[in-house]
């Protein structure tokens, strides 16, 4: 039983060693992006809480971008929706641990339960910026409606994220992998926090 939980944690542990890369892999082969979508990229990245993450997850969409906020937005939202099914599954993975306490089966619970309603945030906040897509044929009134939901929309899957985090203090959970999944889902809460932000500049 031991050797079973041992191998559990060194599959675990390895999942979330590579959960920012995962989320952000692409990023290292987009050499051939021209430069001025790269810039367009960067500068707006600028205007974020966390810029240097911001680049690093968007900088790979530079050629699917190019100089157009809209895309922007959509590239980030979907990275966001990534990085929350990263996290997702690095908890379930976490769940089918045998050896936790009823009450650390509880907060692992509960937290799965908060990044499920990151994710269906997120894929709302998706489909309905691609149905609106900065079209001048969507009515002006309406889109302010529109983006004010995705926004609250956004607003709230950084409020599950954080919740989430929240549930792991003080409890016992194995330190290091507490330490892992906090990291993991501290990352998942700036790169959402970068997306609301990118939206927020939106000119519509």
């Amino acid at each position: 039983m031991e050797a079973k939980n041992l191998h559990f944690l060194a599959i675990l542990l390895l999942l979330v060693t590579n959960m920012s890369a995962i989320t952000c892999a692409s990023s290292a082969s987009s050499s051939s992006s021209d430069d001025t979508n790269s810039n367009f990229i960067k500068t707006s990245c600028s205007t974020t809480t966390y810029p240097k993450l911001c680049n690093q997850c968007l900088s790979s969409y530079a050629s699917v971008v190019r100089s157009n906020p809209w895309k922007l937005c959509n590239s980030a939202l979907s990275v966001s929706l990534q990085a929350a099914r990263n996290a997702s599954s690095l908890v379930a993975a976490l769940s089918k641990q045998r050896n936790l306490t009823k009450a650390e089966a509880g907060i692992v619970k509960d937290c799965i339960e908060n990044l499920g309603n990151t994710i269906d945030d997120l894929k709302q906040s998706i489909k309905v910026m691609a149905q609106i897509g900065g079209s001048s044929s969507t009515a002006k009134n309406n889109m302010e409606f529109q983006m004010a939901n995705v926004k609250t929309w956004m607003s709230a899957a950084i409020t599950d994220e954080d919740t989430c985090t929240d549930g792991f203090a003080g409890r016992k959970v194995s330190a290091g992998v507490k330490s892992k999944i906090r990291s993991s889902i501290v990352n998942l809460a700036r790169i959402t926090s970068n997306a609301l932000s990118l939206i927020d500049h939106l000119k519509y």
